[in-house]
């Protein structure tokens, strides 16, 4: 069945065209470069992972709670709609949820796939190219494996979110080289490495947490290429033309605030819309998941030096201004440590499966 049929709402099947501008940059310097960048590009080249063998697809998924969360965490949990629903209502919501979710992720990972290529092509310093490349390669696996999960485990896709995909269309639109990594690198890949983490460690679907550790993996050296590479250029910059990228921010954060309210899911189903968004913006863990979202761009935003008065009253203003104070560097030491638990998981039970297979064998050969 193709995908397009499998969509909750029905979507164009013309391509979505972004105009963009600015210059392909070529450099004739072939000279080394900076040592944290190519350190970062040969662990991007180590690391790379092929989807389909790495991932257990063999493992079961219910479509109707796809990542096994406790009811607290369904977005309408505890409202008078909720109370008043029947059982098979609120599991089409968990399915439509599910879907909604699952499917944003994949429409990240697509723009993440068109941003890096970009970057290649716009960025004017070789070491920087180098590591997008493999960042390019990192970007189809994780939208391979998202597009096959939705497609076999959940049968359904939701269109991309307007928030996502107004800021995906400002970042490839701009003429200057670097608003690509500040859109992607930081504000979409930060807001979707939290939610990666938030939803690996508090699934209990065995299959979502593998996928999202070994994709988080990944996403932790693209948060840091950006921050690495922004850093130094920023450094450079006037005072307006870094007031210019902290207005971006600015409008960038509001609009990754809103992109997890969850409402293209009630105007789906029908459902009371303002009722439930004001079930969603006064819900105290809706407000600590969405603060918990910005834990990986605050300190990033800090660190490339676009820390104005103006970007933490904004922060301040969100609830998430206390994120500054995390350390990046544990995190994502972290992120690699459980994604590598896995692999030797993996490695000790096909090790304990062969050696049953091979006992069997003897034990036939000794009757």
């Amino acid at each position: 069945m193709s995908s397009y049929e499998l969509y909750s709402v029905p979507v164009s099947t013309d391509t979505w065209n972004v105009p963009m501008a600015g210059a392909a940059r070529l450099s004739w310097d072939y000279d080394g470069g900076r040592d944290r960048l190519l350190a970062l590009y040969q662990k991007g080249k180590d690391k790379q992972w092929d989807a389909q063998k790495r991932i257990d697809w063999g493992k079961e998924v219910d479509p109707l709670d796809v990542a096994g969360l406790p009811a607290e965490f369904k977005p309408l949990f505890g409202s008078d709609i909720w109370n008043k629903m029947s059982q098979k209502d609120r599991d089409e919501i968990d399915r439509h949820h599910g879907s909604w979710l699952f499917s944003q992720f994949l429409h990240g990972e697509q723009g993440a796939l068109t941003v890096s290529a970009r970057i290649v092509e716009s960025v004017p310093d070789q070491d920087s190219k180098f590591y997008a490349a493999t960042q390019v390669m990192d970007e189809a696996r994780h939208m391979e494996l998202f597009s096959r999960f939705v497609h076999e485990k959940i049968g359904m896709y939701y269109p991309i979110n307007q928030d996502l995909a107004k800021l995906l269309a400002e970042s490839l639109a701009d003429s200057r080289w670097d608003l690509p990594y500040l859109g992607m690198q930081v504000l979409i890949e930060g807001l979707a490495l939290a939610a990666f983490g938030l939803y690996r460690d508090m699934a209990t679907t065995p299959l979502v947490k593998q996928l999202l550790a070994y994709v988080m993996q990944d996403e932790a050296r693209h948060v840091a290429f950006g921050r690495l590479a922004l850093k130094d250029y920023y450094s450079e910059l006037t005072s307006k033309e870094k007031a210019e990228r902290e207005e971006f921010v600015i409008e960038g954060s509001y609009l990754m605030r809103d992109r997890f309210t969850g409402r293209e899911i009630f105007e789906t189903l029908d459902l009371p819309l303002d009722e439930c968004m004001r079930h969603v913006d006064s819900s105290e863990l809706i407000t600590l998941y969405r603060s918990l979202l910005f834990g990986r761009i605050v300190p990033i935003i800090r660190d490339i030096g676009l820390w104005s008065d103006r970007v933490k009253s904004a922060y301040s203003d969100m609830g998430v201004l206390d994120h500054a104070k995390a350390d990046l560097v544990s995190l994502m030491r972290q992120d690699e440590g459980i994604a590598e638990q896995y692999d030797v998981e993996r490695a000790v039970a096909e090790l304990s499966t062969r050696k049953a297979e091979v006992d069997e064998v003897v034990e036939l050969g000794s009757e």
